[in-house]
């Protein structure tokens, strides 16, 4: 992303180095100004995105600086320039807000770098506040989210779907929020008032599902002490969600197929045929067409049911979904736990956009209510997730987009990410000691530390709980 850059620095030279060298190598718009109390008057009139200050300066000192800055806007980053005596402030400078910090002299590829972090950072940190916005303006199917073109045009199906009294058949694999549409549906539907009656055709042992379904009279079998209401009589003049229809039995195929028909059954015992005024909808992770051709579905009563499809999408792929659905559990599962944490990291975010996600929305859920669970600051991490993949390897992997890159930028990326998979790795099985991850690693813990902070991870994410 194209920002603007504010330089702050009592020499001039330096000002003059630092624009030329970001003005040649990027769109950046870079403003320099000597003076720190009219380069506040500057960032007060119009937003930057970053600001580079040095941390020794007459009228007021880098630390002050930083700090107006931050009561300004929170959301600035801003990269301190030291001599190597006063590294030491620098580093209390990030603990106070300060992205990074520059020492001098300086090369000119560290500079070039760190400008790109930041606008790196910037960007999540803009795409972040927009996923929140879109979460808030969310108006309808509170419960399903997604921002992809996929779920958009679900979304839509909906809308056109839920007033019709067509049946619905809902594919896709386990996890991916087929009773969340099947319950939008109803809930937009001419019979929202009524009752939307939900039956598990896996959960309920085959003997058991045809009363549970039914009804029966007393009478009917041993135990059936007296008569009673099946689901599809509480469902009348609502909805009825037939929920993994793969699994049921020939036999009930063939009775539901009568209901489908005729909007006629019997209680299991009875002889008398009662009518039921429905809105059927089914869902499966089923290949139903597979099914028939083994003769495990009845074809007839698969047309009955596919009217009209839903094919929900796997969360594999599905980018922007997955940042969405992050913040929506993250906020539902802070609220539940009684915790202040409001955001999640960028290292966190791309670590689980690179899952596979077998179980699709559901398995997000649960890695996120778990991440809420352990974590103890205001920021989701890595390490708050306790991601457990033993079969993937331990580094990424070359992938074919890399080599549409230039050659340096294809390795800078590349040392990037080893660079943060190491760290993180080391810190895990150190449990987020850092002295014994530095010593594993056999360099000092300082320069440990500043490839934590380059590459944005912090220790307690990886400290067990107490």
């Amino acid at each position: 992303m194209a920002g603007r850059i504010l330089i702050v620095d009592d020499e001039p030279d330096m000002l003059l180095l630092l624009k030329r060298i970001i003005s040649e190598e990027s769109d950046h718009t870079v403003i320099a100004e000597s003076d720190p109390q009219k380069a506040l008057a500057i960032f007060n009139q119009a937003p930057f995105e970053m600001v580079i200050s040095d941390l020794k300066m007459p009228k007021m000192d880098g630390i002050r600086f930083l700090e107006a800055l931050k009561a300004i806007s929170a959301d600035v980053s801003v990269v301190i320039m030291t001599a190597y005596a006063t590294i030491e402030t620098a580093v209390e400078a990030t603990r106070k807000g300060a992205y990074d910090y520059i020492t001098k002299p300086f090369r000119r590829e560290r500079i070039l770098m760190t400008v790109e972090k930041v606008m790196q950072w910037q960007a999540i940190l803009q795409e972040n506040k927009a996923l929140r916005d879109a979460l808030a303006e969310k108006k309808g199917f509170d419960a399903l989210v997604g921002a992809s073109p996929a779920m958009q045009s679900i979304f839509e199906r909906i809308r056109q779907v839920a007033p019709t009294m067509g049946t619905v058949l809902i594919t896709g694999p386990s996890g991916t929020g087929k009773e969340l549409v099947a319950r939008a549906i109803h809930q937009y539907s001419l019979r929202s008032a009524r009752k939307m009656v939900t039956i598990n055709c896996t959960a309920i042992p085959e003997n058991v599902l045809e009363s549970e379904l039914f009804g029966h009279v007393k009478g009917a079998f041993t135990g059936a002490w007296k008569d009673k209401k099946g689901l599809v009589e509480e469902a009348h003049e609502g909805t009825l969600f037939l929920d993994e229809i793969g699994d049921l039995s020939p036999t009930l195929q063939t009775k539901l197929l009568r209901l489908l028909q005729e909007g006629e059954y019997k209680p299991v015992g009875s002889i008398t045929t009662r009518k039921a005024d429905l809105r059927f909808i089914a869902a499966t992770n089923h290949d139903l067409k597979a099914d028939i051709e083994a003769k495990r579905f009845r074809e007839d009563l698969y047309y009955r049911l596919n009217v009209i499809r839903f094919d929900l999408p796997h969360l594999k792929g599905r980018s922007q979904d997955i940042q969405l659905l992050c913040y929506h559990f993250l906020e539902k599962y802070a609220r539940l736990n009684q915790k202040e944490i409001r955001e999640i990291s960028p290292a966190a975010v791309q670590t689980l956009m690179s899952l596979d996600f077998p179980g699709n929305v559901r398995e997000l859920e649960n890695i996120i209510e778990r991440g809420v669970i352990f974590c103890r600051g205001d920021t989701l991490r890595t390490g708050d997730l306790f991601l457990d993949a033993p079969d993937k390897p331990m580094f990424v992997e070359m992938n074919a987009d890399i080599t549409q890159l230039p050659f340096k930028e294809a390795k800078d990326r590349m040392l990037e990410l080893f660079h943060r998979q190491y760290v993180e790795a080391l810190l895990q099985s150190s449990n987020g000691n850092v002295s014994r991850a530095a010593e594993k690693a056999g360099i000092q813990r300082q320069y440990f530390h500043r490839l934590m902070k380059e590459a944005g991870i912090e220790a307690d994410g990886f400290k067990p709980s107490s």
